[in-house]
């Protein structure tokens, strides 16, 4: 081809010359609705738009809406700038959001939670699954849901997000007519009350350098504080670990308790939230942490309300000027109980435990060092430290020290939080605090640390129940959820109901949980009970998986298989 010739032109539609394609008119990918983009920046506000508060602002929408829909989601994520699969994936990772594609139809207006969990089945909450749909109708959608949190007032449902405590069929239609919305609790222990009982002054002396932090940290070693949430960390340790790592350090409060028969961090919560709050601060105070990040599961509104309101009367006061505290909204994950998942879900993102190290003391919440404690742990540090180490190991029974909060529930006659010695067994909580077995009801076995702690029998109740002392049996004390049992259980559908429980709440991250517990529950519910199989695919689960989860998750199963023989051969039971 000379110079002076025409190069050849494409046919129109094809690439090159004259017939190149014209630009979109609009970009590529789904286009973000003008009245959609409006409704979210009406809920938002002035709010920061900031990828951490990416959970918070879903639940804006939620709240508003009982919903979240695409246009909504697309709208977020462009005002965010955040890719909408970001979004998405957050948004579909947590039970407590509900996301509706374009071509879907959106939930009923009203929601009933009916809890599943082994304490509420043990007392009837079956049977409101089987029959409320049929009674209240199709306005008003009837799902199952993890532990609540309210063991001891079982069973439980919740009508939007208020629970209804003791339900029955009379209760939760009522509610169901007239959802509630939730209220600050009304606890007997607000701030006014809490300081003219000399709260908070332990806090000033610490602030005005009366009180040393290496002071405040032996005598919380040597009164053998741990972690209460189910590591048993010695938390002085956690504090110097926490101590010898650069600044700026950040500190994350766990009030996150999903384990089944767990309720503890509620009852001190409800009773005395200033207690906690001042051992809080206290903590941020030792570690000098910049920032102070309360993370409170989404089953509790009226505990988020009430500390909302509290913590606005501790920062008026200027108590927390040492730590700016944010409060976070968990979103229905049981996963993030665990620290690591924890705190993925603070910054935003889906609840998925981190594989350590690097622990979450050199490197946790945005980068920086972290100090993680559960509710009860620094509930105790105010008295602790104003009585003295020998205040704790002064008690304890059975050649243990200090005192235990257990949450027991089940078939006793009086269920609730008991204040205990550390080494109590389970026969003596049972007839020393819980007034003895409810009527009708033998003792055949219990469960010495939630869902995950495993199952014994009664012949093997006067073990003391306390950090160390399960292991070599195959449990553990864990959270001190004591769920007691009787000889209406049939254990095989305790330990289904258990594995159900950790099917669901896995996270998916690792194949082993993932698919070995819905393994296992399948074989548990179709039976017979195959030991050998079960217990291979226990040992794999417990080797591989990430975390706490999957690796507890067959302890159940295997302690019916270890001291429960005899059911193996008998059909499944139910309530």
């Amino acid at each position: 081809m000379s110079v002076t010739e025409k190069p050849p032109t494409s046919p129109p539609g094809q690439r090159g010359g004259a017939g190149r394609r014209r630009p979109p008119r609009t970009p590529k990918g789904r286009q973000v609705d003008p009245k959609a983009l409006e409704e979210v920046l009406a809920l938002l506000t002035d709010r920061p738009r900031r990828r951490d508060l990416l959970i918070e602002h879903l639940h804006l929408i939620q709240d508003h809406y009982g919903h979240l829909s695409a246009v909504h989601l697309a709208a977020l994520a462009q005002e965010m700038k955040l890719a909408l699969t970001e979004v998405y994936e957050v948004a579909t990772f947590y039970a407590h959001f509900d996301v509706v594609k374009e071509d879907e139809t959106p939930p009923p207006p009203v929601t009933v939670r009916v809890c599943d969990s082994l304490s509420c089945a043990l007392l009837g909450s079956e049977r409101l699954l089987a029959d409320l749909p049929g009674k209240l109708g199709k306005d008003v959608r009837v799902v199952r849901a993890p532990c609540m949190g309210a063991c001891d007032r079982a069973p439980v449902c919740a009508v939007g997000h208020v629970q209804v405590m003791q339900a029955d069929m009379a209760k939760v239609t009522a509610a169901a007519k007239k959802p509630p919305h939730a209220h600050s609790y009304p606890t007997p222990t607000a701030f006014e009350p809490y300081v003219k009982g000399a709260g908070y002054e332990l806090l000033k002396a610490c602030l005005a350098g009366k009180r040393p932090r290496d002071d405040v940290i032996k005598i919380v070693s040597d009164a053998g504080l741990r972690g209460l949430g189910g590591a048993g960390f010695p938390t002085g340790r956690k504090w110097s670990l926490v101590r010898s790592e650069p600044v700026p350090r950040l500190f994350a409060v766990n009030c996150d308790e999903g384990e089944p028969g767990t309720f503890k961090d509620r009852y001190y919560l409800e009773r005395d939230p200033h207690r906690f709050l001042e051992g809080m601060l206290i903590a941020a105070w030792v570690v000098e942490a910049a920032d102070t990040y309360l993370y409170v599961r989404d089953e509790y509104p009226e505990i988020i309300l009430l500390l909302l309101d509290e913590i606005a009367k501790v920062e008026k006061a200027g108590l927390s000027d040492h730590t700016k505290i944010h409060l976070r909204r968990g979103a229905g994950a049981y996963i993030c109980g665990e620290e690591s998942a924890m705190i993925e879900s603070i910054e935003g993102k889906r609840g998925l435990p981190r594989h350590r190290p690097p622990y979450v003391a050199q490197v946790g919440l945005f980068g920086r060092p972290t100090l993680e404690q559960n509710v009860e742990t620094l509930y105790w540090i105010r008295d602790i430290v104003e009585k003295g180490a020998g205040w704790v190991t002064s008690q304890g029974r059975h050649d243990r020290k200090g005192f235990r909060s257990f949450s027991v529930s089940g078939r006793v006659k009086n269920p609730g939080v008991k204040l205990a010695p550390a080494g109590v067994t389970a026969r003596e909580l049972i007839d020393e605090f819980c007034g003895g077995m409810a009527d009708g009801h033998t003792f055949k076995g219990y469960l010495p640390g939630g869902a995950s702690g495993g199952i014994l029998p009664a012949s093997m109740a006067d073990i003391p129940l306390d950090f160390g002392t399960l292991e070599k049996y195959g449990c553990f004390v864990g959270s001190h959820a004591v769920v007691i049992l009787s000889d209406r259980d049939d254990m095989k559908a305790v330990a289904l109901n258990l594995i159900r429980f950790f099917e669901d709440e896995s996270c998916g991250q690792c194949t082993p949980c993932r698919v070995g517990t819905e393994k296992a529950a399948n074989l548990m519910a179709k039976g017979p009970w195959d030991p050998a199989l079960l217990d291979e695919l226990s040992a794999l689960m417990r080797d591989a998986s990430i975390c706490g989860l999957g690796q507890a998750a067959p302890n159940p199963l295997l302690c019916v298989l270890k001291y429960f023989p005899d059911e193996l051969t008998k059909p499944l039971g139910s309530w």
